[in-house]
């Protein structure tokens, strides 16, 4: 039967969103990429906000329409851009988070601990350049940013990337934090390119600045808040004890997948047999082991299912200063639990880290503003915003968690 493989998306953000070649088409409907609607955008922030329920699936979809448009305002201001290098674009943008697991960030360092979601998501790409005879080599190419030119990676990384813009913005409406709305499209209408380098035009500067701030925003009330971080963190506890009572020889019901990788030595090395395990599983692997574990007879597995389950979640302080070798003491004193072979095991209910915000990085590809002369300086010099500069500095707090009395 012959497809149709100009279908559309609606996208609450956007509206439709049309897909721009058969190959793409074939690439979204390819099970490796249709697994990111199994996974979270946004860990467990839904224990926050409600409606915070998004996936990777609709952001790497929003993520190409932004970088249809940028494709399409570059080339109306002269920038060359072949046919190979726009659907390379867009292919790169579509599949950058591909290598995400179960939960996105929550998880990325405790099912494979020995490599990034970003080299996974090359691991992805090359399984799929095969598969589709080599027509994502330039893809590839401009993702790993080996390509000639350097503008067209930048569109897919850096600090003004096509993927902050959307997640941003699409971060912002299902949470409903409307102090991370972003105007993303008069950005990319503002957008140039001058010696390879992307920069932003003059009359872009404030829509900049705002994209910036909102950064910082969102950082401090969504993606660093302190319920959603207990509750990652929790996650991150459930899966190192289910791990050391495998190794001890528990056996403990789950899914094939997500027994191959609590199984595993944390220093294996990542490669295509394990890509095929890893592109099976996703956030509902995760939660039907905590619905069979919540009832094990260990009691630190089965009190930090219930936890997540039940959302029943610790008290954290968060505070600017290091916390005092008194502080935690009385903290760790209040913590009685003990594990059913009688061994103290209080580091899986109580542990303090630190959080750290930097809405803006200096000297690592900075936002260029281009004037009608053709200065070009960075954003931090071009702005009269007072606050600008001093979000280049980073803010790092402190915290720590322990259960309710």
């Amino acid at each position: 039967m012959q497809l149709n493989k100009f279908k559309i998306f609606n996208d609450p953000i956007y509206g439709f969103i049309n897909i721009p070649s058969e190959l793409i088409f074939d690439i979204i409907e390819h099970p490796y990429f249709q697994r990111l609607r199994r996974i979270s955008q946004m860990g467990l922030s839904s224990y926050v906000y409600p409606g915070a329920h998004h996936t990777r699936f609709e952001h790497a979809i929003g993520a190409m329409h932004l970088m249809d448009k940028t494709i399409t305002i570059l080339k109306n201001k002269a920038i060359a851009i072949s046919k190979e290098e726009e659907e390379a674009l867009l292919i790169a943008i579509l599949l950058h988070d591909i290598g995400h697991g179960p939960f996105s960030h929550t998880l990325e360092h405790s099912l494979v601990t020995s490599i990034k979601h970003e080299d996974i998501s090359i691991i992805f790409m090359e399984k799929l350049n095969y598969e589709f005879q080599g027509k994502l080599s330039l893809a590839i190419k401009i993702f790993k940013g080996n390509y000639h030119r350097k503008f067209l990676h930048q569109l897919i990384s850096s600090q003004l990337d096509v993927d902050r813009l959307d997640y941003l913005k699409r971060d912002s409406f299902y949470t409903g934090v409307t102090e991370g709305n972003i105007n993303s499209e008069r950005i990319i209408s503002m957008l140039t390119v001058v010696d390879d380098n992307l920069v932003v035009e003059e009359k872009g500067i404030y829509s900049v600045e705002k994209f910036i701030v909102a950064r910082r925003l969102m950082y401090w009330m969504v993606y660093l808040h302190k319920t959603s971080l207990v509750a990652d963190y929790l996650l991150v506890k459930i899966l190192k004890r289910a791990k050391s009572l495998i190794l001890n020889g528990t056996i403990l019901p789950c899914s094939k997948p997500l027994k191959f990788f609590l199984e595993a030595d944390e220093n294996m090395k990542f490669d295509e047999s394990k890509l095929n395990y890893f592109s099976q599983i996703d956030d509902y692997d995760v939660i039907m082991a905590l619905k069979e574990w919540r009832g094990n007879e260990d009691f630190i597995l089965s009190s930090l299912c219930t936890s997540i389950l039940d959302r029943k979640l610790p008290k954290i302080i968060i505070q600017d200063d290091e916390f005092s070798e008194e502080q935690l003491q009385l903290i760790k004193e209040k913590v009685t639990l003990v594990s059913t072979s009688g061994t103290c095991e209080k580091h899986y209910f109580t542990d303090t880290g630190i959080i750290k915000n930097q809405a803006y990085y200096l000297h690592h590809d900075s936002i260029s503003i281009l004037y009608k002369n053709g200065q070009i300086k960075d954003l931090t010099d071009a702005s009269d915003h007072m606050n600008l500069l001093a979000l280049t500095k980073p803010v790092i707090k402190h915290f720590v968690y322990y259960p309710k009395s």
